[in-house]
């Protein structure tokens, strides 16, 4: 796979830059008795409808940053939003990012990052700063995944946005550490700690549960469940999350839905230019300000 791809799925490669934006606050919540870290930001002006950001694989709130894109690109959508009128709600899953008061990153697995998912909902339904009642979702990669399950499970999103969303996690974690690392690790005990080493040569460590969840986890069902309107972005370049998993989605979707096929990497292209991800972000806030 192309290296730039694989890092973002990891949120490996170039750390992104804290926005300066006076607008945001950095704000905890509770998932499962437990911290989860995030940065809430808002449009000037009233409360605002808001959308809650979910980061994807080993990565964090303000997701992978470049040169182009120096915030990250959480960083820099939730500043787009914010000019579009909408607040937003980016956190770090329990085991990434600043989220790492009660559990490291090899305790992290899809059902875990579903409940703070969850759980930033209804944070979001009771905050005064925003319109509790108008909350909107974009899943990045792995974030994308579990959006759909915050999706279904819930039913709350006006409507969702899966960007380069993993639809098929045997194939994608396969790829990405080899078949015969995964179904060892599917063999392994649930709380047995396995260690990956990557292509580059960076180390990571996870537990047998979180491979368990890789052998078992349905996005398609889940987003089957959701009968809100659903934008699927798809590279047609991405060898991380291969291009087929948009379609994927969308079959499985009934419902208003989108699909909207670009000419990028996983990563949007942002080690080039960042026209990409501002089309992706513009064309992200057109569908939900379509939303009724």
């Amino acid at each position: 796979m192309r290296i730039a791809g694989v890092l973002a799925v990891l949120g490996l490669g170039t750390a992104s830059v804290a926005c300066a934006d006076g607008r945001q606050e950095v704000v905890t919540l509770m998932s499962g008795g437990q911290e989860v870290v995030g940065t809430l930001m808002r449009p000037d002006g009233a409360p605002a409808p808001v959308v809650l950001m979910l980061h994807g694989f080993t990565g964090a709130r303000d997701e992978l940053a470049s040169d182009h894109v120096p915030a990250g690109v959480f960083g820099h959508t939730a500043a787009k939003l914010a000019d579009a009128g909408y607040a937003s709600l980016r956190i770090d899953f329990r085991g990434s990012g600043e989220s790492l008061a009660d559990l490291t990153f090899a305790d992290t697995t899809f059902e875990g990052q579903i409940a703070d998912g969850l759980a930033a909902l209804e944070y979001l339904a009771t905050s005064a700063a925003v319109q509790g009642e108008k909350i909107y979702v974009i899943g990045w990669s792995q974030g994308g995944l579990v959006a759909s399950a915050v999706a279904g499970r819930s039913g709350t999103p006006r409507a969702v946005a899966l960007w380069n969303a993993v639809g098929t996690p045997m194939q994608t974690f396969s790829d990405l550490l080899g078949t015969e690392a995964v179904e060892a690790a599917i063999a392994a005990e649930a709380d047995a700690t396995l260690g990956f080493t990557l292509p580059w040569g960076a180390e990571l460590d996870l537990k047998g549960a979180f491979f368990d969840q890789v052998a078992t986890f349905d996005p398609m069902a889940e987003i089957a469940a959701y009968p809100g309107p659903l934008l699927v972005a798809q590279g047609d370049k991405d060898t991380a999350v291969l291009p087929e998993n948009g379609p994927k989605y969308i079959e499985a979707h009934t419902g208003t839905e989108r699909l909207w096929a670009a000419d990028m990497d996983h990563v949007f292209n942002i080690f080039g230019e960042s026209t990409t991800l501002d089309a992706l972000i513009g064309e992200t806030i057109a569908f939900f300000d379509g939303v009724h």
